[in-house]
Parts: C-alpha cells; sequence; structure tokens
C-alpha cells in the first residue's frame, strides 16, 4: 500500500514512516522544506513537499496513495485555537478526496477531550467544551458520514520516547528552571500513556483494518500514571527536591502549563487491543524516563 503520511519527520509520524516501510509499504511523506526531504529519503521513503496551509498539495499527496495517515499538527499554543480550526479543515480536504473509495484514512485526536477524573474507553465521545482540539473529531464524524473510512486514534498526554518533546520534556523543564519538582496536594491525578514505538504500530495496524467510518482507537499503554511518580522520576533525574503544592501553588509553579499539570486522563485502550490485535512492548513510561534520554540534556 502507498500511503500519504503528513508530519512524516515529526517525532510520532518518523516513528509511524518506519513501521509502515518495515511492514512493507510504500510511504509518501509531507514534508516542509529540501532539508527535511533528504532525511526522509535516506529512511527509505519518498517526500513530498508542502504544508498544512496549502490545501491543494495535501490533496495532491493524498490522491496519489492508497491511504493517509495524518499526524501533523501546530503544538505552538499562542495560536492553539487557529490550529485546530485548521485541521479541522485539512481532515474535511482529505475527505473530500477520499469519498467515494475504501482508502482509509486516519487522523489524530488526544484523550484530553474526554471526561476527566474516571476510566473513559472507546465509546466515550468527546466533550464540547473549551478546549478547541475538538474540532478535528467534530471534522471526523462529519467525514465519516460521507462514507468515508476514518478512524480516530486519540493519543494520552504523554508519547514518550527518545526525541520526545512532549509534555514530559516540558515538566522537565519547569522542573529545572525552579529547582524543584512539583505534583499537587497528593499527586493522584493521572496520565495516560504509550510509547512512540507502540503508537506507531497502532497507526499501522488501523490503516490495514480501515475499520468503518468513525471508529475510535486509544493509544494507550499505561491507563493512568499517578502525577506524583511523575514528578519523582523528574526530581530524581534531575537530582532536585521533590514537593507538594496546593492548588493555587502548584499552579504558580507551572505557570502556563498548569492546565495540563492538573490534568486527570484515565483511559482504557482494551478494546483498541483486541480489535487491532495490538500489544504494547516498550518500556513503560517510568522506566523510559530513568532509562532514557530525558536527562541528558
Amino acid at each position: 500500500m502507498k500511503v500519504f503520511v503528513t508530519g512524516a519527520t515529526g517525532f510520532v509520524g518518523s516513528a509511524i514512516v518506519r513501521e509502515l516501510l518495515q511492514a512493507g509499504h510504500q510511504v509518501l511523506g509531507l514534508v516542509r522544506s529540501a532539508k527535511d526531504a533528504e532525511s526522509l529519503t535516506r529512511s527509505g521513503a519518498k517526500a513530498h513537499i508542502g504544508n498544512l496551509n496549502d490545501l491543494e498539495s495535501l490533496r495532491i499527496g493524498a490522491a496519489a496513495s492508497d491511504g493517509v495517515i495524518h499526524t501533523a499538527f501546530n503544538h505552538d499554543f499562542s495560536q492553539f485555537k487557529q490550529s485546530c480550526e485548521n485541521d479541522r479543515h485539512i481532515i474535511t480536504t482529505f475527505g473530500e478526496v477520499l469519498a467515494g473509495t475504501e482508502r482509509p484514512l486516519i487522523v489524530t485526536s488526544a484523550l484530553g477531550l474526554l471526561p476527566q477524573g474516571r476510566l473513559v474507553t472507546e465509546q466515550d465521545i468527546a466533550v464540547a467544551g473549551p478546549n478547541p482540539r475538538l474540532a478535528s473529531e467534530e471534522a471526523a464524524d462529519v467525514v465519516a458520514g460521507r462514507g468515508v473510512r476514518i478512524s480516530v486514534v486519540r493519543l494520552p498526554p504523554s508519547v514518550h520516547g527518545d526525541g520526545d518533546h512532549g509534555f514530559i520534556p516540558m515538566l522537565i523543564e519547569v522542573a529545572r528552571k525552579q529547582g524543584i519538582s512539583v505534583f499537587e496536594d497528593e499527586g493522584l491525578n493521572y496520565w495516560s500513556a504509550v510509547h512512540q514505538l507502540d503508537a506507531a504500530k497502532l497507526y499501522r495496524l488501523a490503516l490495514e483494518k480501515a475499520a468503518p467510518g468513525g471508529t475510535r482507537y486509544h493509544a494507550v499503554d499505561e491507563e493512568g500514571i499517578a502525577f506524583r511518580y511523575i514528578a519523582e522520576a523528574i526530581g530524581k533525574g534531575l537530582g532536585i527536591p521533590v514537593v507538594s503544592k496546593s492548588k493555587e501553588e502548584a499552579a504558580a509553579n507551572f505557570g502556563w502549563f498548569a492546565h495540563f499539570a492538573a490534568m486527570d486522563i484515565r483511559a482504557s485502550g482494551h478494546q483498541t487491543q483486541q480489535e487491532l490485535k495490538w500489544s504494547p512492548l516498550q518500556p513503560g513510561l517510568i522506566a523510559d524516563m530513568e532509562s532514557g534520554s530525558y536527562f541528558s540534556a
């Protein structure tokens, strides 16, 4: 199968490209520069130069492929709402290209859209609220209504592994600057997690299954890790004190990241594992933090 992958040189996307190539698929990867194109070509994939704002380049890439995996997203939180609306347009564009075909489309969402404070499953519906990331799932439902085989992969707060530049490195940077690693109260809010390589395998399996439109998958290995344990791993890695703070003090410590640090996202991936015969094999988050490259900088 020839697969068009957006975010092909990103943290998750690059792992998906390797996974697809190893499974015998061909990859056409979206890249923004000649430098990225050269890097992608060395991996054995073909490069398609374009960007998320150039919908015509996305149409061309999708039309030339047997399936699409969309992982690219602008994570500049200063323009987060606009990035989410852009994602709506991107998913809609892919749906227009793939409508009337059996070619699969796999898009990306976040578990943070689901109700917090309890274990959520693939059957849970993303709730309307202040998080504009809901736009991606709304667009997926519209596209599914047009008969497209679109599946949504919901990612947990931590997709970890070498090269991670997501929430865990952000927490480490805050702790390094503050000189302490903080958790709120007893630290009993939870983050679900998955290793980058396990997530990449899930995307491939979802593509190959080409389930009916509207299918949700949870890229979850660990259902919930107490934030206290994450803070303790950071304290150990940096050699700094681990401190409990009140809600207000913790918010002041984390600054703009306070909302994310306070998330309570416990999620099951049991149905996903059964349907796709997906078995995560990589180290868990805490083990990865203790043995990986998180504190090498």
